[in-house]
């Protein structure tokens, strides 16, 4: 039996792998919500920071909800292969940095991503092994209300959110599973259960 280096952790055999998780849905459906809570409970699950181009909204900290990186910047790792898709989105881009997902997995961590459909397509494409959730609003009108009581973003803004929700939501056949947002907590439990089990 070989024995592994101090101070590394030996690679996990590609079948006792977790899978990737890519969790996506329309805007405002509360995917950053579901996994707030999912992480709040269950800390080992690691989720993927994401790059945008986009400023900082009130509270959000580089490197914790994104890393905030100039236009050059992004362009550079997009050059260089750094990104495991990214996409854009309402005049900004964002995109998942590949070494750490790669890293994660490798080690048998399970590893989420919260990324927007483009991006979801683009891991099916690159990592067909990938299990897709896709998080459903209860109805449009509840959609709408998430949408339009953010009061973040001014209105052509949200009307080009509304639009790209309903593209958005005739996809869902696209995934391999939907949950629908009614509670987060029932939400977070059965999105737990799809990232622990491969």
């Amino acid at each position: 039996m070989a024995a592994s280096t101090p101070g590394t952790s030996p690679a996990v055999p590609p079948d006792a792998r977790p899978r990737l998780t890519v969790l996506s849905g329309p805007s405002g459906v509360g995917k950053s919500t579901v996994v707030a809570h999912l992480r709040k409970e269950h800390p080992e699950i690691w989720l993927s920071v994401s790059a945008t181009t986009r400023r900082p909204r009130p509270g959000e900290q580089h490197g914790v909800q994104y890393f905030f990186v100039s236009d050059e910047e992004f362009d550079k790792l997009v050059a260089n292969g750094e990104l495991l898709e990214w996409a854009e989105f309402a005049g900004n881009r964002y995109g998942t940095p590949r070494a750490a997902v790669t890293e994660r997995l490798e080690r048998g961590e399970p590893v989420l991503l919260e990324i927007d459909l483009q991006g979801a397509r683009l891991v099916r494409a690159s990592m067909p092994e990938a299990r897709l959730v896709f998080l459903a609003p209860p109805s449009w009108e509840e959609l709408v209300r998430r949408l339009t009581g953010r009061g973040t973003e001014e209105p052509e803004v949200i009307e080009r959110r509304l639009a790209a929700a309903r593209v958005e939501l005739a996809a869902e056949s696209e995934f391999d599973v939907t949950l629908v947002n009614t509670a987060v907590e029932d939400v977070s439990r059965e999105l737990l259960a799809l990232t622990s089990v491969s």
